[in-house]
């Protein structure tokens, strides 16, 4: 974000004014127009819903990304998986090389005389991660899937038909800027866009894993399982902790903008660094799981971010100092 993007007032006007009802049949036409957008890509995402369900399930297999990977074993009776289970080579001597292989045995019977026995038979090695944790998602009522598809579909519509509802927003806001204000709008919005996209990345391939993984081991030290969760309660929550975080990441937009109407100045916010750390502890708390290595997961970036308007304000104020603009009290 440079200096030189002030709000100034220039010669140009912007677009010809307008009755108050003929702003709102502008409105209505931009609302109409969005929600159209947005339900065609709710229909294409119902139907690739399956897919888009395990794109939010791919932080689960991630799981174990924080933890050095162990030798597991799992087996498979008939169309049924059990496993994977942490074991040792003294347990079971005859485990692929490495040091975390990952076997599938297929339980099977054979006929021992007149004893019917057990038999494990080592299946080939499939391209599949040997997570010692393997949480299953499961619906628990018979309308379950279809408000899970739904979601789905919902939340990725929102985020595929975005360019097109921006767009038509747009073009009932930006007539009444000029042409400086739009140009400065549009340079602030795309910081806005990169900084929400950081923010949803760095969860969705970092913070999601460790928070699963912290759920798990936390349920398994209160002793209850953990391994069976309901998939709409799962959906949801990715959702809500994806979205949450790249809102997160919207604070420097909003203290830089304040930074730059002069409601806020850089010592200002040296001064109150201590109270947006303990606030990033509490958003921490309210929007992560329950345990502090998420929390702190969650609350570091922003006090990371904090610090850097703090700077970037400093600089902002040196360069107005120098030109003039600032007079030292």
């Amino acid at each position: 974000m440079n200096d030189d993007e002030e709000f100034l007032p220039e010669s140009e006007e912007p677009g010809p004014k307008k009755s108050f009802w003929a702003h709102l049949n502008d409105l209505r036409t931009a609302l109409v127009r969005s929600a159209i957008a947005i339900g065609i890509a709710l229909v294409a995402c119902l139907l690739i819903s399956p897919q888009l369900v395990r794109v939010l399930e791919y932080p689960l297999s991630r799981i174990d990304m924080f933890e050095k990977p162990k030798p597991t074993v799992s087996f498979q009776l008939g169309d049924a998986k059990l496993g994977p289970y942490v074991v040792t080579r003294e347990q079971f001597p005859l485990l692929p090389p490495g040091d975390a292989p990952h076997a599938v045995y297929q339980v099977g019977v054979t006929q021992s005389g007149k004893e019917q026995v057990v038999t494990l038979k080592l299946l080939p090695a499939a391209p599949e991660n040997g997570n010692t944790v393997s949480v299953r998602l499961h619906n628990f009522a018979p309308g379950e899937a279809f408000i899970v598809a739904f979601h789905v579909a919902l939340y990725a519509a929102l985020i595929i038909s975005s360019p097109f509802w921006l767009f038509f927003m747009g073009q009932f806001f930006l007539p009444a800027l000029k042409l400086q204000e739009r140009k400065v709008f549009f340079i602030w919005v795309g910081w806005s866009v990169l900084l929400f996209l950081t923010g949803v990345l760095t969860t969705y391939f970092a913070m999601l894993p460790l928070a699963l993984r912290a759920s798990v081991e936390y349920s398994d030290l209160l002793g209850f399982s953990a391994l069976d969760w309901r998939a709409e309660e799962y959906i949801s929550f990715v959702a809500k902790f994806i979205f949450a975080m790249g809102l997160g990441f919207q604070f420097p937009i909003v203290v830089l903008l304040l930074v730059k109407i002069g409601l806020l100045t850089h010592r200002q916010l040296a001064h109150y660094r201590r109270h947006v750390i303990v606030l990033a502890f509490i958003l921490g708390a309210l929007m992560t799981t329950p345990d502090f290595i998420t929390q702190i997961a969650m609350a570091v970036p922003l006090c990371l971010l904090y610090e850097a308007c703090i700077w970037i304000s400093w600089y902002w104020e040196r360069k107005k100092r120098r030109a003039g603009e600032i007079v030292d009290v």
